[in-house]
């Protein structure tokens, strides 16, 4: 397959690299002094859990002149979203499905807005990874994805995908219910992003805080009724499942608005709790305890420049 990889970042280089290990033809989009590193060294992965290897892959930064790619994996901050889905117009074929990795449960609705419907396949990446130094990803842990069509249906594209991944030793589940993966993953993520962000402590210190644990279950329990409205068939027990998987992670994790939230960077917030205000408020679902961490970062939404 030729693929694009839309966001060389942790998520997009890691996955981006491993295909292209596996002899897939992998094109990326990337930037500045990381595009640079790429070009003239390929690009490197240093795993906790691969070991250490470079891939040779096409960096690009514009899909213009391009030829069309089979599938794209669409990496990018949410906030990004709309004008990185103008930049993958090029290089679409007639049948080019593009798989959204990223955080919130929108992207999909954009992604078909901006590219026209049923471009979009919905996805979630469970993995720890970033970019180390321009040009070499540093991974972690994990590394599965599940993807699907968002109407449920198991199409060749998707299978193609599918096999693709699997070649490239990359744990993968096609889903038939792929918005329901969405939202459990949204639940885990805006409950972790919320309280490491305004407590600014790692989960660890947060399980040993009785208030602050509890903040953490009430944001997850917020998020499931505001899915279940929405129509969403999440499980009985997904509450007890989300706090089972939080109790399980590293003490020291933070998460990625954390980090981004100390490092003066713009936030993903609008697309984890404002997204899940503005639903709850058309739904009549109360956020209370989601609508207090979104007024508490709001100030920093736009990063130190803003």
């Amino acid at each position: 397959m030729r693929i694009a990889i839309v966001g060389a970042g942790g998520v997009g280089g890691y996955f981006g690299a491993k295909l292209a290990r596996a002899g897939e033809a992998v094109v990326v989009l990337a930037r500045g002094a990381h595009l640079d590193a790429i070009r003239r060294d390929g690009l490197r992965v240093r795993s906790a859990v691969d070991g250490e290897f470079t891939a040779k892959v096409e960096a690009v930064d514009s899909f213009v002149g391009q030829p069309p790619v089979d599938m794209a994996l669409f990496c990018v901050k949410s906030f990004d979203t709309r004008g990185a889905a103008e930049a993958l117009r090029p290089v679409l074929g007639p049948d080019t499905g593009v798989v959204s990795l990223q955080n919130g449960v929108d992207n999909e609705e954009i992604i078909d807005e901006v590219l026209g419907g049923g471009r979009a396949l919905g996805g979630a990446a469970f993995v720890f990874s970033t970019i180390a130094s321009p040009g070499v990803i540093a991974h972690t842990l994990l590394g599965r994805i599940v993807f699907g069509e968002l109407d449920g249906r198991v199409s060749g594209r998707a299978t193609r995908l599918r096999d693709a991944l699997a070649r490239a030793s990359v744990p993968v589940e096609l889903s038939t219910d792929v918005r329901r993966v969405l939202w459990e993953k949204y639940l885990l993520i805006s409950a972790q992003a919320g309280t490491t962000a305004v407590a600014r402590v790692p989960i660890g210190v947060i399980r040993d805080t009785a208030e602050t644990w509890r903040m953490y279950r009430r944001i997850v329990e917020e998020l499931a009724a505001l899915a279940r409205a929405a129509g969403v068939a999440l499980a009985d027990d997904v509450v007890d499942t989300i706090m089972k998987g939080a109790t399980a992670l590293a003490p020291t994790a933070f998460s990625s608005l954390h980090h981004d939230l100390m490092s003066g960077r713009r936030l993903e917030l609008e697309a984890l709790h404002g997204h899940a205000v503005r639903l709850g408020e058309r739904l009549g679902v109360p956020m209370p305890t989601v609508f207090a961490v979104y007024a508490a970062l709001k100030p920093h939404a736009a990063g130190s420049r803003g």
